[in-house]
This record gives structure tokens, sequence and C-alpha cells, in this order.
């Protein structure tokens, strides 16, 4: 029977480099067209490059994954990837920076029940470090909303010429759909500015 090895890499984003990564799987002897990466978050298994590996691995292949976090933060989705490609597909996981988790190795029961230990455990840290860093991000926006950084969409503003189209739409000489066409704006930011205006407008006249 050939086997087939296949690595799979995920960095979190585009402007991660999965150069480290895809390195050591080479030195490992693995070939590049064989390799599959995905640049998005570990949240869950919902990838491409790393759906189409799986429908690509058979009975007997081997999966490399340069460490437990680049293979996913979702505890439960870990767990249960991993045993749908040991268990139902029956393929190996070799996790490269982690020898115990290496099913390649420990094909005796005792050896299953450490690998299956340190999966629990590691894939519960790499969970709590998902969490950590989902609460540091919060935790960043609420200051930054505290120190009047503006999140979200810009405010719509009243700008130079908006007193003019205003007069014209008041006194009945343009249509709100040719005002909005001349501002350049949608039916809702129309009538914000509308609004804001008028508002400004009785405040000077008080």
């Amino acid at each position: 029977m050939d086997v087939s090895k296949f690595g799979y890499i995920r960095v979190s984003s585009k402007d991660q480099n999965e150069g480290r990564q895809l390195q050591a799987m080479l030195e490992n002897g693995l070939n590049e067209r064989d390799i599959f990466i995905d640049k998005q978050s570990g949240e869950n298994f919902d990838r491409v490059q790393y759906q189409l590996l799986k429908r690509m691995v058979r009975k007997g292949d081997v999966l490399y994954v340069h460490s437990l976090d680049r293979f996913g933060r979702n505890k439960e989705e870990i767990l249960q990837e991993w045993n749908d490609i040991t268990k139902n597909i029956q393929a190996d996981i070799v996790v490269m920076d982690m020898p115990l988790l290496d099913t390649t190795q420990y094909k005796d029961s005792l050896g299953t029940f450490i690998a299956d230990l340190v999966l629990q455990i590691l894939s519960w840290m790499a969970e709590e470090e998902r969490d950590r860093i989902r609460k540091r991000q919060r935790e960043g926006i609420d200051v930054a909303l505290q120190n009047g950084v503006p999140f979200g969409r810009p405010k719509a503003q009243v700008t130079e010429g908006f007193n003019e189209v205003y007069d014209l739409w008041k006194a009945g000489e343009m249509t709100a759909v040719k005002a909005m066409a001349e501002l350049g704006v949608k039916k809702t930011t129309f009538y914000k500015l509308v609004k804001e205006y008028e508002k400004n407008i009785k405040k000077i006249s008080i």
C-alpha cells in the first residue's frame, strides 16, 4: 500500500508568513505540492485548503502539522478532527513540535492513552490562548473607546454646499432623490444630515 505524506500549514492572516512552517516540513521530506496552506483564523475547521486536504487523505497516510495551535484553536473541534482522521480515516498525524503527538510511534494502548491525554491538555491550552487573545482585543477596544478613538462607520458630516442643496430641496425646487445624488449620499444619511442641519439652525435662531 502506497503511503502519502501531507503537510498542513495555517497562519492567522495574510500578513503572517508561513515560511518557518513550510521550511520545517520540507526538511522532513515532504513535497511542496503535498503541503496545504490556509491563511485564516483557527477558530473552526471551515477552511478551504484543510477541507481539500482532508478529502485526499487515505488510510495509512501521514499528516504533518507544525504545532497543535496551527491545526486549530477550538478544543472540541480539534479533538473531533483528530479522531476523524486517526480513527475514521485511519491515517496518522504527526505534530512536529510535540513528539508525544505522533500517532506513527505510539500504537499500543498506553502510548495511545498518553497521546490522547496530551492532546486534551494542549487543545485546552490552545482554546484558552484564543480566549485570552479575544479578551485582550476587547480590552484594547474598550480603552480606545474611552480615549475617544472612533470605531465603526465614520459619522456623516454636514459639508459646505449642503445648505444650498437643502434650501432648494426645502423650497420644493429639487427632489430628495436629486438632492441625494448631488451630495452623493444614501437616503438614511441624507435625512440624518437634514436632522442635524435643522437642529443647528434651531440653536442659532434661539
